[in-house]
């Protein structure tokens, strides 16, 4: 009734008001008549320019046990295709894998054991054991590395532990020595602290240097201390020298590990695969195709090409293979399907 009497009293003004206002109350009206009936019809969000005909469903949002906002989501690929999904909004995980969706997952629930990513600034090499436990152990203070039946080490720290899909290859960048432990590093910081004047600050801080020099010359001198690669990949170049901001990648290249630099991509014998154009220095996304005559770059939901076209409102860029032929297949969201979907490029 009070809907009713509402739209009434609506047309009654559009009737008394002035001519050239009536077009205007009329569009008004009608969006008030149809949220008043309830004839009101929700607008879908065009696809976006990314988009492609053959796009396969990953996961519908229309239902189930997923039931998320796609821009408040974390996604990430693993190498057997799975998928890990976390909503920033509730904190939960959902593991996505084959089609079959697992969750919500809650942090620390062993299920998630083989996704974690977890940072550990002060020790890298505790946090890659839980992803890495086959392969990465610990013997006393240091670390071992066990791939393939043989063993190497033993490394004060590992930084950084790549293993491509076919999983018959390593790459690790690591540390023979390190000029202080964690452990000591606390020691020394305590000591500092509760020194009473600064005459005994810099005893402390003279006994510390000579503490350090004598166990470097001890382990090898300064040249155990400088990070380097070690892998069962044949000819892999030692000394990360003239790679400026070098570092070991396994998703730059289909089931390949590479050596990133500031300007280019590298093997890991050091020869240059192919150079980035100045726009691209620095890039950390970057994806090159088999052939090694162009790349991608990633960065805030856009692809950009290597011969300058790109792709925008995509998410997930990643490898794959079907078949003999390698893809550079992303992820989108369908407003029209509610769902994620993925396009495949042939790569």
């Amino acid at each position: 009734m009070k809907k009713t009497m509402f739209l009434l009293i609506t047309l009654c003004i559009i009737g008394s008001a002035p001519v050239n206002s009536q077009s205007l109350f009329k569009k008004v009206a009608g969006s008030m008549k149809d949220e008043l009936l309830g004839t009101k019809k929700t607008k879908t969000d065009p696809e976006p320019a990314c988009a492609c005909s053959d796009a396969e469903l990953i996961v519908s949002l229309n239902g189930g046990k997923l039931q998320i906002d796609y821009k408040e989501a974390d996604i990430s690929t693993m190498d057997d295709g799975s998928l890990l999904i976390k909503d920033r909004l509730t904190g939960k995980y959902y593991i996505i894998k084959d089609g079959v969706t697992t969750g919500p997952l809650s942090e620390g629930d062993k299920r998630l054991s083989g996704f974690d990513q977890t940072e550990n600034k002060s020790d890298p090499g505790a946090a890659l054991m839980i992803k890495y436990g086959s392969y990465i152990s610990k013997s006393g203070e240091k670390y071992m590395i066990n791939f393939g039946g043989k063993q190497y080490g033993p490394f004060a720290q590992i930084y950084s532990f790549v293993m491509p899909k076919s999983g018959d290859k390593f790459a690790a960048q690591v540390v023979d020595n390190i000029a202080t432990t964690e452990a000591e590093g606390k020691k020394m910081e305590e000591e500092m602290k509760n020194a009473k004047t600064d005459q005994e600050k810099m005893d402390l801080a003279m006994q510390y240097s000579q503490q350090m020099g004598q166990k470097l010359l001890q382990s090898g001198g300064a040249a155990s201390i400088i990070p380097k690669i070690v892998s069962n990949v044949p000819g892999v170049v030692s000394n990360m020298t003239g790679f400026q901001n070098g570092a070991i990648n396994g998703n730059v290249k289909y089931d390949e590990i590479v050596l990133t630099a500031y300007n280019k991509i590298n093997d890991l014998s050091g020869k240059t695969l192919i150079a980035l154009k100045t726009e691209n220095y620095g890039a950390t996304d970057v994806f090159v195709n088999t052939s090694n005559t162009k790349y991608a770059v990633y960065n805030y939901g856009t692809i950009t090409f290597s011969d300058g076209t790109s792709l925008a409102n995509l998410f997930n860029p990643h490898l794959v293979k079907a078949g003999s032929q390698v893809y550079l297949a992303y992820m989108y969201y369908s407003p029209k399907k509610n769902a994620m979907m993925q396009c495949k490029i042939p790569w």
